[in-house]
């Protein structure tokens, strides 16, 4: 009698063997996958730069030492200080910077710090104009502390960052008279909350600033402005 494989028994082994490689391909691509998706384990890059005859530009990994997280709020903390304070006659920019809907100084602040801001003359005024682009615009020039290099220092017993910048502001007349100014924040990590992926790439550890207090320099900037119209 010849040996032979019955095609009911030939037909099993094969969608056995099909249904075999398709477990491994799906597992394999799941793997890729959560591999893949940064949400839950966000990593942070530097883009530093050099200017020499031309603008060279290096994106590295940065490690999650203390060091290098330390450095990381530092450059978040700069970026919210100019988000918050920054003119720029253009109303497109203030408006993206400033939204209570896609707003920078919204995403990066908790709601009662937004609360505040949004309750300045300045911010007050845009909104009244709409899309009318301003005649002033103000710059952010960081000042470095006594005590060392940087411009800002972290209060320890406060559990507080402090900066110091000058506000340098310049309308159709030309440029007003500087004023400096002395903040004080505190940030909480927003690693228990839900955040969209769009906020997490422009904040990949989801920091919020939960307090903001003027300690030196009078009333907020974007009071002061408008009360010396």
């Amino acid at each position: 009698m010849q040996n032979r494989v019955e095609p009911p028994i030939l037909l099993s082994r094969l969608l056995t063997f099909i249904l075999a490689v398709s477990v491994v391909v799906l597992f394999t691509l799941g793997m890729t996958l959560k591999n893949m998706f940064p949400l839950n384990r966000p990593q942070v890059f530097f883009l530093t730069s050099q200017l020499r005859d031309n603008i060279e530009a290096k994106v590295t990994e940065m490690p999650a030492t203390d060091e290098n997280m330390d450095r990381y709020v530092r450059a978040f903390i700069r970026e919210y200080i100019r988000a918050r304070n920054e003119i720029f006659p253009n109303a497109k920019i203030m408006e993206k910077k400033w939204s209570a809907m896609e707003g920078l100084v919204k995403n990066w602040s908790t709601d009662n710090v937004y609360k505040k801001f949004s309750n300045t003359a300045m911010v007050n005024a845009i909104r009244r104009h709409g899309a009318i682009n301003l005649d002033i615009s103000c710059q952010v020039e960081y000042l470095a502390n006594q005590q060392n290099s940087s411009s800002i220092q972290y209060l320890q017993n406060e559990k507080m960052y402090q900066i110091k910048f000058r506000y340098l502001c310049t309308n159709n007349a030309g440029p007003l008279p500087p004023k400096d100014y002395t903040i004080t924040l505190k940030l909480v990590s927003g690693e228990q909350e839900t955040t969209r992926w769009k906020d997490r790439v422009e904040n990949p550890l989801g920091l919020r600033v939960s307090e903001y207090k003027i300690t030196a320099g009078g009333i907020d900037p974007l009071d002061g402005f408008m009360a010396t119209k």
